[in-house]
């Protein structure tokens, strides 16, 4: 069974950047990421700390993978 990776907020940031996310604001410790598409606006609220909680990383996973793919993001959040 897959295991969650330990990552950072800035982890996490980077690879929403790599599909297409960009950074419009910080408050705190809170990035807050949007992506247009087709007129839509996605948006997505990451915590910026040395190392998210798992359950912090499933809930990032769970609602990116309304945007994205989830066997596209598998690969980034969880090891084999």
């Amino acid at each position: 069974m897959p295991k969650i990776k330990n990552l950072s907020g800035k982890e996490v940031v980077r690879i929403l950047e790599s599909f297409g996310f960009v950074v419009v604001k910080q408050r705190g410790s809170h990035i807050k990421l949007v992506r247009i598409i087709n007129n839509n606006r996605q948006i997505l609220t990451i915590p910026n700390h040395k190392e998210l909680d798992k359950g912090t990383l499933k809930a990032i996973f769970i609602q990116t993978s309304r945007f994205v793919t989830e066997s596209e993001l598998r690969q980034y959040f969880y090891s084999n």
